[in-house]
């Protein structure tokens, strides 16, 4: 069980309301919030001005934080103090989002293509992973790739939540409705729910709770089901209104979305994919075309236990959902250098890759072909394999890999009685 903060210490929250504080405790409050620690973090806080206990830190703490604090959701007291960080990572977001793509590169480019089909991927394996999919990276991108059947529940979750991507990004400017709600949530858990007819369908009871699936404890009672209709009203006007009276930055107005569906858990099941979703499609709508890259799914599956504390600390500490938005920014930070990570990465593969176009008449895309395979020796590609890669004609892919069987740089095999396969060529 996580501890409840302590109780506020009045004299000590007017003294901080006052500024009759000492002055070292600013930087230590400053750097508690830059991070938006719980009291779990803060009690242990040492090195602390004369007299200055880490309950009455606390205080102090909290007073800081209902300065200029939002109230993001009045109906279940639900508030957000943005922190200096918070504006700065959200300024670093929209300098590093809008000029990624910008130093000669071709908006339609085969290696942004790839690039957006192989994220996509990974957002729907990591997202169905992290609500229980079991099944490798490797089986799941192949499945995909090849548009294979799924064979078991966690395939078909993944299969969904690729089916849901794709079309919030080919419908990122319509508006959220009761209707698209219900659609999206459909998608995402067609043929993987205990009852079938629970899919795009609202909770119709108040059976539904959010236990910790180690120790077995409630985290969260979601409101009545009979508050849905109501919840969704706020969510799509929430979504779809541009001019509020009160700006919210786009990214963390996202990020709130995300924890509106959580919060509310409308669905007998599969609310955390739906919110997901939710936050990627407003993302989209917003013009952040970036995110079409990123895998944020699996910076928060790798990270699962922190995602569901800042879900655990928002509630202990009377809906301060702060936590919560500081923790998907740093999830937001991470993906971004993984991202960056991985370009770089792919560029130096292309440097490679150039190594084989001088040895002979062979174009990039076979360059990158033999590269790949000397990496992975063991791979086996076929036609459509090259075809998806590049985004090229099936004719293209199999001509480009004949020339390759031709120059002795692969060898062609049979997988089965229709379709062939390549691998790299043995040396002798």
């Amino acid at each position: 069980m996580i501890e409840y903060p302590p109780k506020i210490n009045d004299d000590a929250y007017l003294k901080y309301i006052m500024g009759s504080v000492d002055e070292r405790i600013y930087p230590i409050i400053n750097q508690i919030n830059d991070d938006y620690e719980y009291w779990d973090k803060v009690k242990y806080k040492n090195h602390l001005p004369k007299g200055v206990s880490p309950k009455i830190l606390w205080t102090y703490v909290k007073a800081s934080r209902q300065q200029d604090r939002l109230n993001v959701w009045n109906k279940y007291g639900i508030k957000l103090f943005v922190t200096n960080k918070m504006q700065r990572l959200c300024h670093d977001f929209d300098m590093k989002f809008g000029s990624f793509w910008e130093a000669g590169n071709n908006s339609q480019s085969s290696e942004k293509k790839y690039y957006l089909s192989s994220s996509l991927m990974e957002e729907a394996i990591y997202s169905s992973k992290m609500e229980g999919a079991s099944t490798t990276r490797i089986v799941a991108k192949e499945m995909l790739r090849k548009k294979k059947t799924p064979q078991n529940k966690a395939q078909q979750m993944i299969v969904n939540n690729y089916t849901t991507i794709q079309y919030i990004v080919e419908h990122k400017n319509v508006p959220l409705t009761e209707e698209g709600l219900l659609y999206i949530h459909r998608l995402m858990t067609e043929k993987t729910l205990d009852n079938p007819e629970d899919a795009g369908c609202f909770r119709t009871n108040n059976n539904v709770v959010v236990a910790n699936m180690i120790e077995g404890d409630i985290v969260h009672t979601p409101p009545a089901f009979e508050e849905i209709p109501e919840f969704v009203t706020t969510l799509c006007d929430f979504f779809n209104n541009d001019n509020p009276r009160t700006f919210i930055h786009p990214i963390i107005k996202g990020i709130i979305i995300h924890f509106m569906v959580a919060y509310m858990h409308p669905f007998a099941d599969g609310n955390g994919r739906t919110a997901r979703a939710l936050f990627y499609w407003y993302m989209l709508k917003e013009n952040y075309k970036l995110m079409e890259y990123m895998s944020i799914s699996r910076v928060i599956a790798k990270s699962k236990i922190s995602y569901e504390k800042s879900f655990r600390y928002t509630e202990n500490d009377g809906n301060d959902m702060g936590y919560f938005v500081a923790y998907n920014l740093r999830a937001l930070e991470i993906s971004f250098q993984q991202l960056r990570d991985y370009i770089q990465r792919k560029q130096r593969e292309k440097k490679a890759a150039a190594v084989f176009m001088m040895t002979g008449n062979i174009n990039q895309r076979q360059a990158l072909v033999l590269q790949r395979l000397t990496e992975e020796p063991d791979t086996i590609l076929t036609v459509k394999d090259v075809q998806e890669q590049f985004s090229v004609s099936s004719m293209t892919a199999r001509k480009d890999l004949s020339d390759l069987v031709q120059q002795g740089y692969l060898t062609e095999i049979a997988i089965n009685k229709v379709t062939r396969g390549y691998i790299k060529k043995q040396e002798e």
